[in-house]
């Protein structure tokens, strides 16, 4: 395993730990709104905390982008960790198993190393630059999936941009009238996951931020997948507007998103 990749496995379990433990008191657990329909917890603090510290340990240099932090400038700036310590707050706080812990990191702008942990199910989604993606220490990829018909594919809706619901339910029917099932479990790291371990065929998702999407972007391409933006372009970092999938699927998926989009969405 990769130097840094190991450290950011040690990172995300440690903010396991402390999600997992807060978990058992969730009565306890202060909730403060940051935004429309945009909440933060003690325990993302804590969790996040955590993180930097294990971090700092190993690498005071690097930067360090966090959700909850911001930007903590390292004397090194090559290279950047992106990390979301609990994506899927809002499951975290009703209650809901379903959110997971998310460190990419970037080398000279490149996603160089990722990690997903969901520390219910003790599940850890890791990926390197050219050497593939693992679950538990087993490859995964992409499903092979050529056309819509029969999958499955995972979304969010755009709770924190309602101004694109109508662009989004649009975009949503017309893939629901041809695929099998969709599913909207609430954590872009996981469904990210997922499509990487063939657990859902695809994903597509309107307004999400750069520490929602980074490490499972490079779970998706090292499990052998395509992620892009709306149109199928690589603007999906800064628009927050994002599908992956194999890339013949996401082909599909593309045709069906981009009557939908109009100016606000290109």
């Amino acid at each position: 395993m990769h130097p840094m990749l190991n450290i950011a496995v040690r990172a995300a379990r440690n903010a396991g730990k402390v999600i997992t433990r807060s978990m058992e008191q969730l009565d306890k657990v202060e909730v403060e709104s940051k935004g429309t329909n945009d909440f933060v917890t003690s325990v993302d603090i804590a969790a996040e905390q955590t993180i930097i510290e294990t971090i700092r340990k190993s690498y005071p240099e690097h930067t360090i982008i966090g959700e909850e932090s911001g930007v903590l400038t390292g004397s090194d700036d090559n290279i950047q960790w992106i990390i979301d310590p609990l994506d899927g707050t809002t499951n975290f706080v009703k209650g809901i198993p379903h959110f997971a812990v998310s460190i990419a990191i970037k080398v000279k702008g490149k996603l160089d190393q990722a990690v997903v942990f969901d520390p219910i199910r003790a599940e850890l989604f890791t990926a390197s630059r050219g050497k593939g993606a693992q679950l538990n220490g087993m490859r995964i990829r992409v499903n092979s999936q050529k056309e819509l018909a029969g999958t499955l594919l995972a979304t969010g809706f755009p709770y924190k941009s309602k101004q694109h619901s109508n662009a989004y339910m649009a975009m949503f029917a017309s893939l629901f009238q041809k695929t099998a099932d969709m599913r909207r479990a609430g954590s872009a790291a996981l469904d990210l996951a997922y499509v990487a371990a063939g657990r859902v065929d695809g994903f597509f998702e309107i307004g999400l931020k750069p520490w929602d999407t980074a490490a499972g972007e490079l779970l998706v391409i090292e499990a052998g997948g395509l992620v892009t933006d709306l149109s199928g372009g690589h603007n999906h970092t800064q628009s927050g507007n994002i599908v992956a999938s194999n890339s013949r699927l996401l082909k599909e998926i593309l045709k069906d998103v981009r009557p939908h989009l109009g100016t606000a969405l290109s």
